[in-house]
């Protein structure tokens, strides 16, 4: 799985990172951006979570 945040969207709530801080961070801006690369399996249901926490529905799996 990978995992990305669409810039446009993100309103920098920081519920991925309250989630999933292995995952997410937050852009010196105060906006979310994902880990480059695929999320490690004992992750995911963690990422899942973030994703349907975000108020903007911002963060999509690819």
């Amino acid at each position: 799985m990978k995992v990305s945040v669409d810039a446009d969207r993100c309103r920098g709530h920081g519920a991925c990172l309250g989630l999933c801080p292995e995952v997410f961070t937050l852009t010196d801006s105060g906006y979310a951006e994902a880990a480059a690369g695929a999320v490690p399996a004992h992750l995911e249901d963690a990422v899942a979570d973030a994703v349907s926490a975000c108020p903007e529905s911002a963060i999509v799996i690819e």
